[in-house]
């Protein structure tokens, strides 16, 4: 990774602090981690390309899952039950207690940390905009659909998305939430909406697989309120799982510094800007609105 000096010794400064008070925290919740260990442990996907999906073989993939998989092997907890939801159901299942963990990069945001907690971040993308193929209405903004008064735009119900838009003046009326990424395609080719709003990476991913939508190519990720809107997606627990919490942080934060971890989020599309922006935040400063 490309970082300078400065940047360095901020980062490793952050990764001592968080490693310290991991260490802490476990030795109070080592009997809960070893009821995981015995066990096996249930994590949640919304099956959203490329953060947390099914691959054709029925197997969890995406850096959610994969950067999971080696987190809780070197905590020794290897038995993985991997249970598939829609995103809008990840918060309320680990209030339930319906499964464990929450694999699916759900960006950190501060109404959300009041109802669960976050590991560090683990990934962060910007935000991108599905139209039909040629984009006829010349969709750009999020904030076309609040001066263009004649078109909806889709969002992934529980998403931050309808926030963005919200705070960017698009009304309720205007916004519809489907249940799944898949459903974005049919939304905008049967006319229903004329766009959908999604990270970059979601729309590149629909765009793939049809011929006929495509990203917004002149998009502009918004600013509100004088801040980029990124997300900076982490695992997420209930919030009587400090110890589990405390246990991923504790492997997480130094594995960020290696090449493998580069490596994986790079072959799911994050760029090396993507990489980087990674280290910009830790999780109390986003849960606090940065």
């Amino acid at each position: 990774m490309f970082l300078s000096d400065t940047q360095k010794h901020s980062i490793t400064t952050l990764a001592s602090l968080i490693l310290a008070a991991c260490l802490f925290s476990n030795a109070a919740g080592a009997a809960d981690l070893d009821e995981l260990r015995d066990q096996g442990i249930r994590i949640a996907i919304a099956d959203e390309e490329p953060y947390g999906f099914m691959d054709e073989r029925g197997e969890a993939r995406g850096p959610g899952p994969d950067v999971a998989r080696h987190v809780l092997g070197e905590i020794g907890i290897d038995d993985i039950e991997w249970v598939i939801t829609s995103f809008g159901d990840l918060i309320p299942g680990l209030q339930e207690g319906r499964f464990d963990m929450a694999a699916a990069e759900m960006a950190i945001l501060p109404e959300r940390c009041e109802k669960v907690i976050y590991s560090e971040p683990n990934t962060t993308y910007g935000e991108g905009l599905l139209v039909k193929i040629s984009n006829p209405h010349d969709l750009r903004y999020y904030s076309d659909f609040a001066q263009r008064n004649d078109f909806k735009v889709a969002i992934l119900a529980g998403a931050n998305q309808r926030g963005f838009l919200r705070d960017l003046g698009v009304p309720d009326d205007k916004i519809v939430p489907i249940e799944n990424n898949a459903d974005a395609v049919e939304a905008i080719t049967s006319g229903e909406v004329a766009a959908y709003a999604a990270t970059s990476l979601t729309v590149a991913g629909l765009a793939e697989n049809s011929d006929a939508v495509q990203p917004a190519l002149d998009f502009v990720d918004p600013v509100i309120d004088g801040k980029e809107v990124r997300g900076w997606g982490a695992f997420a627990f209930n919030k009587e799982s400090e110890a589990l919490r405390d246990a991923v942080n504790e492997v997480l934060v130094p594995y960020k510094f290696t090449d493998e971890w580069e490596d994986l989020l790079m072959s799911y599309g994050f760029t090396q800007l993507d990489v980087l922006n990674s280290f910009k935040y830790n999780t109390a400063q986003l849960c606090a609105g940065r």
